[in-house]
């Protein structure tokens, strides 16, 4: 399998400062925002993002994280069972523009079932999308508001996302896969 660097730490941390600045040009001082990360990576970046606007707001942003386990169509066809999360949503969703927030950006099946766990709490205002990595190839029609970076893959290509929270680095590579 070949690998290469898309991402190292440097430049991780420039994108997420970023991507919390366009959430700022968008919803200035993020009062009626909240920030959903979906489980796992993507709760990663969603509290880093928290703590990037917080130091330039002055004030928390509220933070929940999603787990979608059970909302997936793709959970019969899985080895082994799935393992089912919890759901963190420290507050109403009615009335606010929820950001979810997710790792990477691929077919959009991801997205649909957290979007299916997120209108199970109410009724959100809006509902907005922030990918760190959108590599194309989409199934489903869903586009992310906010994008890090955009890399077009093959479907014999992987991207993986490694956050120093659970892989102790950060850094993101693309794997080709033999054919």
């Amino acid at each position: 399998m070949n690998t290469t660097l898309l991402l190292e730490q440097h430049e991780m941390a420039r994108m997420l400062e970023r991507l919390a600045s366009q959430i700022m040009e968008r919803h200035a001082k993020c009062d009626h925002v909240m920030l959903v990360g979906i489980e796992r990576r993507g709760a990663d970046l969603a509290r880093r993002l928290s703590a990037l606007l917080e130091d330039r707001l002055g004030h928390p942003v509220l933070l929940g994280t999603l787990d979608i386990n059970l909302y997936r169509d793709d959970w019969t066809s899985l080895e082994g069972k799935p393992h089912i999360g919890q759901s963190r949503i420290p507050a109403s969703v009615d009335g606010r523009v929820i950001i979810l927030v997710d790792d990477v950006l691929y077919t959009g099946r991801t997205i649909r079932a957290a979007l299916e766990a997120l209108l199970d709490y109410g009724r959100p205002m809006a509902v907005e999308l922030l990918a760190l990595i959108d590599r194309g190839r989409r199934e489903l029609p869903i586009h992310a508001d906010y994008v890090g970076r955009t890399v077009n893959t093959s479907r014999h290509e992987r991207v993986d996302v490694l956050l120093a929270e659970r892989d102790g680095q950060d850094a993101v590579h693309l794997t080709a896969s033999p054919v």
